[in-house]
């Protein structure tokens, strides 16, 4: 009950913290925007969708899945700047439970994340992307991008913890979107080199995109003789965010308690 009651405070905190920030907040409205016109309308003239159907509607499960791998680089930069203001050094000397620091970060960041979900969904169905197989699977797929946010939350909670500095951490952020663009969010993977193919299939990033399409009921969804994890994405999806979890979730509390001795 204590790690749950400072975990609890810490989320507040962070989200507290957010009425400082209004830029956070405005790029929170105006970025999924701006990136459903920019792939939506741009690369939606020139790439074709397999098997046929809307590009957008192929599209939109993979910003869904984008914008949650953001998670991984947000988190890093909060942590490690907590670090370097000297912020992370006064909570471990109060009596908090070291397990719920990490914890409250990932619990703020799912809930800021779920707030930027509903943006982007809305975002989608005003220009055309629409649910195809009922409100369970579409909550299920709703459940799925959440999971995984909280995964990359994780990841980039302990990669924060080892950078000496925000700067650092800011400068490393941008290449979450190569890890993005090695997956089939935004084109089909069957036009690829064998060998980029393969990387970018075995993505976890392509399986949690796969897994939504599949739920939403959106085109996209590979032919049942295709690589594993796509043509069973769901089961590919949980097993990632599980082993995932069970690397970084204690090498994050280690790492908090352990840090500055």
């Amino acid at each position: 009950m204590i790690v749950l009651a400072d975990s609890l405070t810490l989320v507040e905190r962070k989200l507290l913290q957010l009425r400082h920030q209004p830029g956070t907040l405005v790029a929170m409205l105006v970025m999924p925007a701006v990136m459903v016109v920019l792939f939506g309308y741009v690369f939606g003239s020139a790439i074709q969708v397999p098997g046929g159907g809307n590009y957008r509607e192929y599209l939109m499960p993979g910003l869904f899945v984008m914008t949650s791998m953001f998670a991984l680089s947000s988190a890093m930069v909060d942590v490690a700047a907590d670090q370097s203001r000297g912020v992370t050094d006064r909570l471990r000397s109060m009596p908090t439970s070291r397990m719920a620091v990490p914890f409250g970060q990932t619990g703020a960041d799912a809930v800021t994340g779920l707030f930027g979900l509903v943006i982007l969904l809305a975002c989608g169905l005003a220009i055309g992307w629409r649910v195809h197989d009922g409100l369970g699977r579409a909550v299920a797929a709703v459940g799925v991008l959440l999971l995984f946010r909280y995964t990359m939350s994780w990841v980039g909670t302990y990669l924060g913890l080892l950078l000496p500095s925000e700067q650092t951490a800011d400068s490393l952020s941008p290449l979450t979107l190569p890890l993005s663009m090695l997956s089939n969010a935004f084109v089909p993977t069957d036009g690829m080199p064998a060998w980029l193919r393969a990387i970018c299939e075995w993505n976890p990033i392509s399986a949690a995109v796969a897994a939504c399409r599949k739920l939403f009921g959106n085109p996209g969804v590979p032919a049942a003789d295709g690589s594993w994890p796509l043509t069973h994405p769901l089961t590919a999806t949980l097993l990632w965010a599980a082993v995932l979890l069970v690397v970084f979730v204690p090498l994050s509390v280690r790492r908090f308690a352990r840090a500055g001795l």
